[in-house]
């Protein structure tokens, strides 16, 4: 970028300081020609680079991070945090998005695009992450790319496998070159055939019959797998949750009466 320009990207506007003030330039549709692959020919406009926020909540650890990501594929981590959340997701996924920007120098304001897991994973949980991704993309009007989260964990040829509860596992199978082969499914780990490597939760190796590499989601590992949509964002889908099976909570069946005197 020439010396004595600067970005403050997320304001709608590309603050541009000359010899007399500031001329103020609406750059979205610099921005949304960016996320179609090409890079912006405007004056002064020389973005190759585009920083994404990532959230995950589909496992018991919570994932936020930034990335700098360009239309090569080419992606730098700024700043993440892999939080062991429990069941407290809604409580410290906003902490940790604090906490990312402020490792990282920037505000919300600054980020243009956010990618977010689908799961699979629990209801309550995977929910949290979805609505936040969604809520901050509707709020500054940025693309939101939603992944399956088992892409996100591993790379190259692998099986992948994370706690389902109810003694099962999620699981997604992959090729070399990273695309996936089969999956994402549910299933007692007992009853799943998995072949090559085998990432993701160590616990389930016994019950697999073979060694299992612990893995998690990253940061990395969401903006990756988000890639094809970052750089033409028509071809996301809609933000649709892979529940795959039903809540655990259940309405209940009867009722005690209730009288009054």
């Amino acid at each position: 970028m020439p010396a004595g320009r600067r970005h403050q990207v997320g304001v709608g506007d590309l603050a541009v300081p000359g010899d007399r003030g500031h001329v103020a330039v609406d750059h979205r549709a610099e921005r949304a020609t960016l996320f179609r692959g090409q890079l912006p020919s405007g004056p002064g406009l020389t973005w190759a680079v585009v920083l994404v926020l990532a959230l995950d909540t589909a496992t018991p650890t919570l994932v936020a991070g930034l990335a700098r990501w360009s239309p090569d594929g080419a992606a730098e981590v700024l700043a993440d945090r892999a939080t062991p959340s429990g069941n407290r997701h809604a409580e410290l996924l906003t902490v940790a998005v604090t906490e990312v920007l402020r490792d990282a120098g920037l505000a919300l304001g600054d980020v243009e695009a956010v990618v977010t897991g689908l799961g699979p994973g629990p209801f309550t949980g995977l929910r949290v992450g979805v609505v936040t991704a969604a809520a901050i993309g509707d709020a500054r009007g940025l693309p939101v790319v939603g992944v399956c989260s088992l892409d996100a964990v591993g790379s190259g040829a692998r099986t992948v496998v994370t706690d389902a509860r109810r003694k099962e596992v999620y699981w997604a199978a992959y090729a070399a070159d990273g695309s996936r082969t089969g999956g994402p499914g549910v299933a007692r780990p007992e009853e799943l055939a998995v072949a090559g490597p085998v990432v993701g939760d160590a616990r389930f190796a016994e019950r697999l019959g073979v060694e299992v590499a612990p893995a998690e989601v990253t940061t990395a590992g969401l903006v990756r797998a988000a890639a094809p949509q970052l750089a033409d964002p028509s071809s996301a889908g809609p933000l649709v949750p892979l529940y795959l099976r039903r809540p655990d909570a259940v309405p209940p069946t009867s009722f005690k009466p209730v009288t009054t005197a």
